[in-house]
């Protein structure tokens, strides 16, 4: 148990780490006037990913809450209400980030190609829109999560050493894990068709293009090489969603607290918003370009 926590450490410490140096590029290249149209996007998803990984169970904001000597109770709801928010935000923006990526690269006889010239001021009403959303579908995090007290364990379930998930109201709970539930089968549903889009529209620009001129002479795009980011991302995360989704919902069904399967769980919850920075950091050649003078620089010095 000890060893899995320390690797949960290590992730996320790692994750919050990468996102940190992502969210100060990103701040600065849309300060200097130089941002790509889903710089401001990616820059908020990097701050959610921040935020989620520091409140991803027993990392290390409940330390910082503990250490001010604040209520559990309100600990609890504050953690609690916070992760459920920047994990509902990541998925809308990960789904938003494809439906652009496709609008982008779709040719001019296509459907979507109208929406191209507004496509900035769409998608900033949209991140708008989703901040809201998820600020509201969460808003029950507030109600049924508290600390855990050893009065009546058979109305809760206990999700952390100190936090517990009280029981709801059936009507309630069925509710809410409907509108959960349709929210993120949609989203990953609409991640898959743009992506299965994206993969067509590239098939038939490489075929195209071997037509005009040699392979070795073919040269990757910046656009290609966004497009197979977000594939990737994408894929990655779909994978990691349906594993947490079988997780959570076999624990919450038989209403049991599990230490060990749960921290697998925040393994799995943590490694999108670990590994999607890493994955950015690497295919940005914008970033590799200020590494690269960053450690220029410091070779200078020492």
């Amino acid at each position: 148990m000890s060893s899995l926590m320390n690797i949960l450490y290590f992730q996320a410490g790692l994750g919050v780490l990468a996102n940190t140096f992502l969210l100060c590029f990103y701040t600065f290249t849309i300060l200097g006037h130089r941002s790509k149209p889903m710089d401001l996007t990616s820059c908020q998803l990097t701050f959610a990913h921040i935020l989620f990984l520091l409140t991803g169970g027993d990392n290390w904001l409940a330390v910082i809450l503990e250490s001010l000597n604040i209520e559990n109770d309100f600990k609890c709801k504050t953690i609690f209400y916070i992760s459920r928010v920047m994990r509902g935000f990541s998925i809308c923006i990960t789904c938003l980030l494809s439906v652009f990526q496709a609008v982008t690269i779709s040719p001019h006889t296509s459907l979507l190609a109208k929406f191209k010239h507004k496509l900035k001021t769409y998608i900033i009403y949209a991140v708008f829109y989703i901040w809201f959303f998820n600020f509201l579908v969460n808003s029950h995090m507030i109600f049924y999560v508290g600390g855990f007290n050893n009065v009546s364990e058979t109305n809760q379930i206990r999700v952390t050493k100190s936090c517990s998930l009280f029981l709801m109201n059936y009507i309630i709970s069925g509710l809410i894990f409907t509108v959960t539930t349709f929210r993120d089968v949609f989203l990953v549903g609409v991640m898959l068709i743009t992506n299965a889009y994206i993969v067509i529209i590239l098939f038939r620009h490489q075929r195209h293009c071997k037509h005009l001129h040699s392979i070795r002479h073919l040269r990757v795009s910046p656009e290609k090489r966004a497009t197979q980011t977000i594939l990737l991302l994408v894929v990655f995360f779909v994978v990691m969603y349906w594993v947490d989704f079988i997780i959570s919902s076999t624990s919450l069904l038989l209403w049991m607290y599990d230490p060990v399967i749960l921290t697998v769980q925040k393994l799995v919850v943590t490694a999108y918003p670990t590994i999607t920075p890493l994955i950015q950091i690497s295919s940005d050649k914008r970033v590799i370009n200020v590494l690269k003078n960053l450690q220029s620089k410091c070779q200078q010095i020492f």
